[in-house]
């Protein structure tokens, strides 16, 4: 690794220095906004101010501040935090600088939109097969997504734009094309693409979007979000303004997020927090219905707002099991809690459990739970995303990624999170072997890591779009194959409930 000698590239704001890394130059750190303190504190994003000199990009930059999260004790380094107050900043990897004009890749990572950071994605395999990679942190929890009625709302989604804005007018200095910018991501990321792909303010500065276990369906109203701003301002015993809780210090208002969050848990309503039963409530949400997201995301879609960008959507084959399994939950759920899950869901009971039966035979509530907690969080949001582009100019293209990891005697299974590090080439991580086991299939991270490259590159990952007569899927496992419409009862017996 070479740092003294480093790379230098010259952005709007200054000139930054990399290193190089196997070929391939990586600049980490660089602000793309001011840090959201003092004056800054719960606005919108404002430009970073330039530097003299040339700024060290070595090594990664402040990360969002974020509650402390449960995690067992085999899953660990998945919440990495670097202090300070310079967290709206990003990262580029790059095999080519100045005018390669490569296509560029911008990464919205996930963690629930009040956890998580850019820091575990490593971009190089991208940048190694000539992608410009970019990843971004943004405001997380109240800091990103309080509303108190004042005409400020979606500071997190306000960051993410000011990032694509800087991806705009400076990624072509570090060899990416700015008409060529792909925006892509997983979980609450995939749900704020989804949010994106809806925004006025986001026309042009992305044409293609991949959303994977997520399709912009995590959104409240004003209202509901305008009382969970009144409930945290309660909690730290503030009027409920943006002045008096941004003169709150950082900690109290995470301690405070936190109480606010167990409150709303202990009654968990799906259709109003987007939660499984029993599950962490996510109060800290984008609001449709403001100005800058004037209604939720799938009515502007269906509408034909983002009809021509390409969109790639898809889940994991048993996404609830990441949520149940390590933590011991999946064998604890009866058939009790089961049909509870179901009505709350707001499902036909007896229909529900035929359905799910009959594509699952031998499989316990707590498995039938984990494919429920599938299809409310990410598999039917994806497929009316998919529904509503279905005539759109745009092709929309689905997957599911269903290999199974052997990880907790084979329990895990196909989990949510578990197509990241085939997606990013990286089955060599330890952090990510902590989900995948040490052997991995190489052969099917390199064919999805290709395919997700091919579509940033070509708008086409190499399957027939989606259509409502065959829906066509394609499935990555061991051995990968289009399918037409997998499991077609438990689609169906969504249809008129979400």
């Amino acid at each position: 690794m070479s740092v003294e000698n480093g790379p230098v590239v010259m952005t709007r704001g200054g000139a930054v220095r990399g290193v190089l890394e196997n070929g391939v130059q990586a600049f980490k750190g660089i602000p793309y906004a001011r840090p959201p303190v003092g004056p800054d504190r719960l606005r919108p994003p404002r430009p970073a101010a330039p530097w003299a000199g040339v700024r060290d990009a070595v090594r990664f930059g402040p990360t969002a501040p974020q509650p402390a999260f449960p995690v067992p004790d085999s899953l660990t380094g998945f919440y990495p935090a670097v202090p300070g107050d310079e967290y709206l900043n990003l990262n580029v990897w790059s095999r080519d600088l100045g005018a390669a004009r490569q296509p560029v890749m911008v990464w919205i990572h996930g963690g629930g939109t009040d956890g998580g950071c850019s820091v575990p994605y490593d971009g190089s395999r991208f940048a190694r097969d000539g992608v410009v990679f970019v990843s971004v942190n943004y405001r997380l929890g109240a800091e990103g997504f309080l509303d108190l009625g004042d005409g400020v709302a979606n500071l997190g989604l306000l960051d993410q734009l000011a990032a694509l804005e800087w991806v705009r007018e400076n990624i072509a200095a570090f060899g990416g094309d700015p008409d060529a910018v792909t925006l892509f991501g997983e979980s609450s990321g995939a749900m704020f693409i989804g949010a994106l792909l809806a925004m006025p303010a986001a026309r042009g500065l992305f044409g293609r979007a991949i959303l994977q276990s997520g399709a912009g369906n995590l959104v409240q109203t004003p209202e509901t979000a305008q009382f969970v701003g009144r409930l945290l301002a309660a909690e730290l015993g503030v009027p409920p303004e943006r002045d008096s809780i941004a003169a709150v210090p950082r900690e109290r208002v995470l301690d405070a997020q936190s109480a606010v969050m167990a409150r709303l848990a202990r009654r968990p309503d799906p259709r109003r927090w987007n939660g499984e039963p029993g599950a962490r409530v996510t109060a800290w949400q984008p609001v449709a219905g403001e100005a800058d997201l004037p209604a939720p995301p799938i009515d502007l879609i269906r509408s034909g707002v983002g009809g021509d960008i390409d969109v790639l959507v898809g889940t994991n084959a048993e996404e609830g099991r990441l949520s149940l399994v390590p933590f011991g939950g999946l064998d604890a759920i009866g058939h009790g809690d089961l049909v509870t899950a179901m009505e709350l869901y707001g499902l036909p009971v007896e229909d529900a459990v035929r359905a799910y039966r009959a594509a699952n035979r031998d499989a316990s509530p707590g498995d039938l739970l984990a494919l429920l907690q599938r299809d409310w969080w990410y598999r039917v949001p994806a497929y009316r995303l998919a529904e509503a582009r279905a005539n759109a100019p745009a092709p929309t293209f689905f997957y599911e990624f269903a290999w199974r990891s052997p990880l907790y005697d084979g329990l895990l299974g196909a989990c949510h999170f578990l197509e990241v590090p085939f997606v990013f080439d990286l089955l060599d991580s330890p952090l990510f072997q902590q989900l995948t086991g040490t052997e991995p299939p190489r052969g099917l991270a390199e064919t999805m890591h290709a395919r997700w490259v091919g579509f940033a590159t070509h708008g086409d990952p190499g399957w027939p779009r989606y259509d409502l007569t065959r829906r066509p899927v394609m499935r990555f496992d061991t051995h990968s194959a289009v399918v037409s419409d997998p499991n077609p009862a438990e689609r169906a017996i969504w249809d008129g409930v979400y």
